[in-house]
């Protein structure tokens, strides 16, 4: 008799049985009555169950609300796994992928994606198991990263993919899809994971951990009575296969009857009774009690029949792919339809080129024009106002030169008449005896003045033509002091040290030692020149 490997199909109903925890779609199910009365009678009245999920599917289709038909319809595919008719379960995922193709809700995909690998690997079609485990996997990871999805949703598929390992006796791949979970549930905001736990558990025993094992798997029991009481089919199982391994007959035998007690009270996981028949017809024949041994295996048996029968299933042997037809057929009109586009396109990208062409080299044209036109524009005014600025210069040196001119020229005669003055006084004291000396001498201080009054007289008109001289001499040079700007104002004039020496009213040699001076306060070398220097200063 060729039976499928016990652990499978204790993979296959834990797997199948993980959907209900984790709901596939908790928003919608939440506003959808129709749905919450589906799952409220799927372990009481399966028949209200699937009247509910098809009266919903139907009612979603004709409102032309696609999300909530295509989450009846996963959730249809799933009642129906549950109760072992895979052909409708199969139909029901390709249908509800291609609305979910033509709603691009990626969702509902995932969801699919992970039903259709778990009806591909019950049939032994391992390489197409993992192609759809993976492609539920790698959607929901990218709407995890983009925030789209909560990451505890990963944990269902790591979940899937370390039982899928175990089965297939690779321990140590699926020892690391479990650790995954772990990684996941490290975050305090996802809740905890007792199916996960109780598969760890069954890992663990099988690894020789038994102790360990144990009590994980008690934990989730705790956890299972209180919340999903259906669950324990699976648990107990699990507990009766531990304990067959490990020679205890007698609990083994216990745990595995409390299994098909849950599952005949709930009407849930009529699959997995397959694996507890065939477990208690191994115990009754190693106890040596054949008659009940062979009650349990002609019950495997004839459940293996309904499971697995060619005339029952023999659309899934076919695997009569019809999302994939559909695909291809719709792909070929698509192809078409894209080719006749492109010709078109072609046509209409040839013209835009001409005109994107013709337009681009007339606005660099004109740009070209433009920018030509405004640069010789500013050109032209530039150099108008340099003109301009030249001419004002211009005037503006001349009209100081011929003030300064003036001014030279007054201070001259001011110096000119000190001379003459001065003759007359010499010719006077020779005469002294002839003339009233103390007369003349009075007459002349009269109309002679005194140096100070001369350069005070010099300094006003200087200043009035020279602004910003002494200004800008005293910013640049502050520690100069009153005679050196004196020199300053007459080396601007071009005045020679004699006269200089009279219009200040000082010697000839204290006019040099001035002029070194100054020098030195100017910082000024030997080869420099004083008056080209001084002449920087307007």
């Amino acid at each position: 008799m060729d039976f499928r490997k016990p652990l499978y199909v204790i993979l296959y109903t834990v797997l199948f049985s993980i959907p209900f925890c984790y709901s596939q779609n908790p928003e919608a199910e939440a506003k959808d009555e129709l749905l919450r009365k589906a799952n409220a009678f799927k372990f009481k009245n399966q028949d209200s169950a699937l009247f509910y999920l098809k009266k919903g599917y139907e009612l979603r289709l004709e409102e032309k609300d696609t999300l909530r038909a295509i989450n009846f319809l996963t959730s249809l595919s799933l009642f129906y796994a549950h109760n072992i008719n895979y052909e409708k379960s199969y139909d029901g995922y390709w249908e509800a992928l291609l609305l979910a193709d033509k709603t691009n809700d990626s969702i509902s995909k995932a969801d699919i994606f992970l039903g259709l690998g778990w009806l591909y690997s019950f049939y032994k079609r391992n390489d197409e198991a993992l192609k759809y485990f993976d492609r539920s996997l790698k959607i929901r990871k990218q709407l995890a990263a983009k925030g789209s999805l909560n990451e505890g949703y990963l944990i269902e598929n790591y979940f899937s993919k370390a039982s899928f390992f175990r089965v297939n006796n690779d321990y140590k791949t699926a020892k690391t899809y479990l650790d995954s979970i772990y990684k996941i549930k490290q975050d305090p905001t996802i809740k905890a994971d007792n199916f996960s736990l109780s598969e760890a558990g069954y890992l663990s025993a099988k690894e020789g951990q038994v102790e360990k094992g144990l009590e994980q798997l008690a934990t989730a029991t705790a956890y299972f009575k209180a919340n999903k009481p259906s669950y324990l089919v699976v648990i107990y199982a699990l507990f009766g296969n531990i304990y067959r391994e490990i020679g205890d007959l007698s609990k083994s035998e216990t745990y595995f009857k409390k299994s098909l007690e849950i599952s005949d009270r709930y009407s849930s996981h009529l699959d997995y009774k397959l694996f507890v028949f065939e477990e208690l017809h191994k115990i009754y024949k190693q106890k040596k009690e054949y008659k009940k041994a062979i009650t349990f295996i002609e019950k495997a048996k004839a459940l293996n029949d309904k499971i697995y029968s060619v005339q029952n299933n023999q659309h899934l042997f076919e695997i009569k792919d019809k999302y994939r037809i559909e695909q291809e057929r719709l792909e070929d009109l698509a192809k078409q339809h894209r080719i006749q586009q492109l010709e078109h396109e072609d046509k209409e990208w040839m013209l835009k080129s001409i005109i994107l062409g013709v337009t681009i080299l007339f606005l660099i044209l004109f740009g070209y024009l433009l920018i030509r036109n405004i640069r010789n524009k500013h050109k032209n005014e530039k150099l108008i106002l340099q003109e301009r600025q030249k001419q004002n210069l211009k005037r503006h040196r001349e009209v100081l030169e011929l003030k300064n001119k003036e001014l030279t020229e007054s201070a001259l005669r001011l110096i000119e008449k000190d001379e003459f003055i001065s003759s007359i006084k010499t010719r006077l004291a020779n005469q002294k005896n002839n003339i009233d000396v103390n007369v003349i001498k009075r007459i002349l201080k009269s109309i002679q003045g005194n140096p100070n009054s001369n350069w005070s007289e010099f300094e006003a008109r200087f200043t009035a033509i020279n602004q910003s001289f002494y200004h800008q001499l005293k910013e640049k040079f502050p520690h100069l002091k009153q005679t050196d700007l004196k020199i300053c104002a007459l080396v601007k004039l071009n005045f020679a040290s004699k006269d200089m020496a009279k219009l200040l009213g000082i010697s000839v040699e204290s006019v040099h030692t001035s002029r070194h001076r100054l020098r030195k306060k100017l910082g000024l070398e030997r080869n420099d020149n004083l008056e080209e220097f001084i002449n920087r200063f307007e």
